[in-house]
């Protein structure tokens, strides 16, 4: 395939991703994530310029199909099913955003996805991620003069007044990457919310210290690094991750993209194949792929699994550990 064949092909994934309200969207790094995804009946607003995506009143998506943008689609083993996802990947020295280490006005944000929100001011959150800024925004005066003050300390800095007001100011949350960004409208939740339904983020200091782009359990290829990801309709559970019928068509359908934009040695070992001495993929994820393969099979089969979201989690955090 040439490279313009391959852009093109990447930007149709994209378009076809955002004209789907069942597939959600994130962009981040590993401990700092934003999520957008949207009703079937929500309104929906187009961008003022060239880039592809939308808004919402809770929050908006706004992509650029670069030349060296990689979709990279994997199925991940958990206690009780799997996940599915496809990451879209710059090389990793392509990549890197701002790597800013302390909380930084960085003016006016002139490329917010709504016109109206040009004018708003955009702080830098200072986390030091490689592949994302991690950014709020507001044009409330007393919410700029709170994150002024905080300006040149690290957000987690005890003697930052940020962190104590950043629930109850609610920001809009905006995640900037090479490939685009994510923007939050909704309120921040409270301490020990649940995750609110819609567009939302997360920023959870004890992953971002292990200093990950990404899960250990994502078999991302190696020199490449995942900045945002499309995550289609799951066959068995909703975007809030309740339980559903399972549905094969969900299935067959991201079958097509695992074997368009999956890795080859991974399909192959998923499909039965021995895990070849000179491949890539590391024996654990070898071994999830036929994780995977296994439990499918029994869903194919019609036989239900029940839900353990409780192991589930635990086997996620022992994963990324």
């Amino acid at each position: 395939m040439t490279p313009s064949s391959q852009a093109e092909a990447v930007a149709a994934l994209l378009r076809e991703a955002l004209a789907d309200p069942g597939t959600a969207w994130s962009l981040g790094s590993f401990g700092a994530i934003a999520e957008f995804m949207r009703d079937p009946g929500e309104a929906v607003t187009a961008l003022p310029d060239e880039r592809m995506g939308m808004a919402t009143e809770r929050g908006a998506i706004a992509l650029t199909a670069c030349s060296d943008l990689r979709p990279a689609a994997y199925e991940t083993a958990v206690a009780s099913g799997w996940n599915h996802a496809v990451a879209l990947c710059l090389p990793q020295d392509a990549c890197a955003m701002s790597r800013r280490g302390v909380v930084t006005e960085l003016g006016p944000d002139r490329d917010a996805a709504r016109e109206r929100d040009r004018e708003a001011i955009l702080f830098d959150l200072g986390l030091d991620l490689l592949a994302v800024d991690a950014c709020v925004r507001t044009s409330d005066p007393e919410a700029i003069a709170c994150l002024r003050s905080g300006v040149g300390r690290p957000l987690f800095d005890h003697a930052n007044p940020i962190g104590r007001q950043l629930v109850a100011m609610s920001p809009h949350r905006v995640f900037i990457a090479r490939v685009g960004r994510i923007e939050v409208y909704a309120p921040i939740p409270g301490p020990g919310g649940t995750s609110p339904e819609g567009p939302h983020t997360h920023v959870l200091p004890k992953l971002l210290r292990s200093g990950r782009t990404h899960a250990a359990t994502t078999p991302i290829p190696s020199g490449w690094v995942p900045c945002a990801g499309l995550h289609p309709a799951h066959p068995y559970k909703d975007m809030m991750g309740q339980r559903i019928a399972f549905d094969a068509a969900r299935y067959e359908a991201f079958q097509v993209l695992l074997d368009r934009w999956g890795d080859p040695d991974l399909l192959s070992v998923k499909r039965g194949g021995e895990h070849r001495l000179d491949s890539l993929i590391s024996n654990r994820h070898a071994q999830a792929a036929r994780r995977v393969a296994e439990v499918q099979a029994l869903y194919l089969r019609g036989k239900v699994i029940e839900a353990d979201p409780e192991a589930d989690e635990d086997e996620a955090f022992a994963n990324n550990a």
